[in-house]
């Protein structure tokens, strides 16, 4: 028997190229009315949607403190950015609270709460009691929670409304700008009070703070410039409801 193959004048016979080829569900011998079975049912239909030969379980979720460190890793070096946001948060939390103990405890050759109250009688306020009661929570508890950095825009806006209220005043006894430390209505030390308490709303307290994990204390955005109208709203309406007049008498276009 011999081969085609074997002598290559041999013509070898030729293919039926013409031969159909299957092209529909008819052709291949399936019922069109029939479901096509999907990857995760078993091939004579029914059965669970489960894959049952490779099945790949889902990822799991990161957790909070794996997010955090990744955020921390592409944030850039911050030197001694925390440790400068920690001095003024200490001095001006301190400061705070050292006015606080004078006008609720007597500390420090301070007032005392009867001493308060009367002095605010006295300042024109038409309820000492309820004032005495702000101007301390504010100096108190706000200086607390400055120094060790919790809820610190919170913080930072009560010292802030605190401090203004002060301002307004002082500014509000006399005629002019009553700037000059030296003087009894002076807001030297107020103005710059208030500007340390909004750098603080500004800027965050830094990671050396209980609010490191949160994101004001790194990437304060616009909260920060609604805790700061706030803060201003609460001095202006304190004053304005609790003493009366207008704190800016005697300045520029307000004389």
């Amino acid at each position: 028997m011999t081969s085609p193959y074997d002598s290559p004048t041999t013509q070898m016979p030729t293919a039926d190229l013409r031969k159909d080829i299957p092209h529909t569900d008819e052709d291949l011998g399936l019922d069109p009315g029939d479901e096509v079975p999907t990857a995760g049912a078993p091939a004579g239909g029914g059965g669970d949607d489960s894959y049952g030969y490779a099945t790949i379980p889902p990822a799991t979720a990161a957790s909070a403190g794996a997010v955090r460190l990744q955020r921390r890793a592409r944030e850039p070096r911050r030197g001694t950015l925390d440790l400068g946001l920690f001095v003024l948060r200490l001095v001006v939390g301190y400061t705070f609270i050292y006015h606080g103990l004078q006008k609720l405890t007597g500390w420090f050759h301070g007032p005392g709460l009867d001493g308060t109250k009367s002095m605010m009688e006295g300042g024109g306020w038409d309820y000492p009691s309820l004032a005495t009661a702000l101007v301390i929570a504010g100096e108190l508890g706000g200086g607390i929670l400055l120094v060790i950095g919790l809820a610190t825009p919170l913080a930072a806006g009560a010292v802030l409304a605190t401090i203004a209220t002060a301002w307004m005043w002082k500014q509000g006894m006399y005629p002019g700008f009553q700037y000059n430390a030296g003087t009894p209505t002076g807001v030297e030390l107020d103005s710059i009070l208030a500007g340390s308490a909004l750098a603080i709303i500004l800027t965050g307290p830094g990671r050396w703070s209980l609010d490191r994990t949160r994101g004001w204390a790194t990437r304060p955005a616009y909260g920060s410039g609604v805790v700061v109208l706030l803060a201003l709203a609460a001095a202006i309406g304190t004053y304005w409801f609790l003493h009366g007049g207008n704190p800016l008498t005697g300045i520029g276009p307000f004389s």
